[in-house]
């Protein structure tokens, strides 16, 4: 009964801090449409709120935004598992979705071979920075972020020498700044879609989204069903602890960078074996693994709860488009923006929230002992002539 009680206290103190979190950002949010154009202010947040699915169309694009939050979300959520900060979500994202690619249109090879590459690539990617950490305790935020840059100009670099990876090699055009549509590359390098396009009226749609969420169960059995989960969570908690109970620290923070890195990958390769868009050749870092940071964040990093939040942000990323021509794109964006990363705060409302359920345990538990307990002089007479007569 105790366990049950502690359980629905932490699910609702994980519940209420989300929701808070949402909707401060949304105010927030309002706020800026207010400065910007008073009149629509109110119809923007309406429109934030119901585009997404407001037609089969647009919830295509909703499933088709999370897969990738759905993976750097459980990418980052698993790191914080084990007491690591992943920011190198990104370049592992980066990473994941060149090598998804290299098998797909430089290899032929269909698309679960060019998944596994990606996965592979992005665990490699996460494994340096894990055994950084590990073997010579350099702190993992600065080496992901230079990992993030590092993963950036190799690829581009690994592009612009590969020749069917750019666009002229296929008679399209002589800009060499994108990769080739994968359709026309590889048609059976793109992901399945098993009817969900017809159903959905959207080509974005395939089976992406149930590998993520599919992805998100394995994960969640791991840490909640495993005794390595348990080691995971152990070295979370406290890392001096665990390894005084025996447990291999060092590894244990080498294997959760490696699938920290693997799951980043695979978001990557999961939005670009879509076959609907083109990898461009940027000097700037991707977005998909910095937005992974508020999706664990305001799922508490539980690898459930990464799907609900994950969908979340692509619904109201999928609303915030529908706003223009009344906003500006810069608009959108900072709202989007705020939105977004307000919900970081869902950790600290958590706590607040924990230990305002806390006190309200503790006052209750008081004051049913109190009740329980028989006061001084209900005591029965005979009981008080007793101890008399044996003084």
């Amino acid at each position: 009964m105790k366990r049950r009680r502690t359980f629905n206290t932490a699910l609702m103190t994980t519940i209420l801090s989300a929701v808070g979190a949402i909707i401060i950002g949304l105010v927030i949010g309002y706020l800026f449409l207010l400065i910007t154009n008073p009149e629509r202010a109110w119809w923007g947040v309406i429109r934030i709120l119901t585009i997404g699915l407001s037609n089969p169309t647009k919830i295509a694009k909703v499933l088709y935004q999370a897969m990738p939050l759905i993976c750097t979300g459980l990418s980052v959520a698993f790191a914080f598992r084990t007491g690591l900060f992943n920011i190198g979500a990104t370049g592992q994202y980066t990473i994941g979705a060149f090598f998804a690619l290299f098998t797909g249109i430089q290899l032929q090879l269909p698309w679960y071979l060019a998944i596994i590459a990606a996965m592979i690539g992005g665990a490699v990617w996460g494994a340096i920075p894990g055994i950084c950490k590990a073997l010579f305790n350099v702190n993992e935020v600065i080496t992901t972020i230079m990992f993030n840059w590092i993963a950036v100009f190799a690829v581009n670099m690994a592009f612009t020498n590969l020749p069917m990876l750019v666009v002229d090699y296929w008679g399209k055009s002589s800009i060499r700044d994108r990769s080739p549509v994968l359709a026309d590359a590889n048609a059976n390098a793109v992901l399945p879609k098993l009817g969900l396009d017809e159903l959905l009226s959207s080509n974005l749609v395939n089976i992406g989204i149930f590998v993520a969420i599919i992805v998100a169960v394995i994960i969640w059995v791991l840490l909640q069903k495993t005794a390595f989960g348990y080691e995971i969570k152990a070295c979370g908690y406290n890392r001096d602890a665990s390894r005084y109970a025996g447990i291999n620290a060092k590894r244990n923070i080498i294997y959760s960078m490696m699938i920290a890195g693997a799951l980043a990958g695979l978001g990557g390769s999961l939005y670009y074996l879509s076959g609907t868009g083109q990898y461009t050749f940027v000097k700037v870092l991707l977005p998909a693994g910095f937005n992974g940071i508020p999706v664990a964040l305001l799922a508490n990093s539980h690898p459930i709860g990464v799907i609900v939040s994950a969908l979340f942000i692509s619904y109201i990323q999928v609303g915030g488009d529908a706003l223009q021509p009344r906003f500006v794109r810069e608009n959108i964006d900072i709202i989007i923006g705020v939105i977004i990363y307000v919900s970081a705060f869902a950790l600290l409302l958590k706590i607040w929230f924990g230990k305002l359920f806390m006190r309200r345990s503790l006052s209750a538990y008081s004051l049913r002992d109190d009740d329980t307990s028989p006061p001084e002089h209900d005591q029965p007479d005979d009981a008080n002539e007793k101890d008399g007569e044996k003084r």
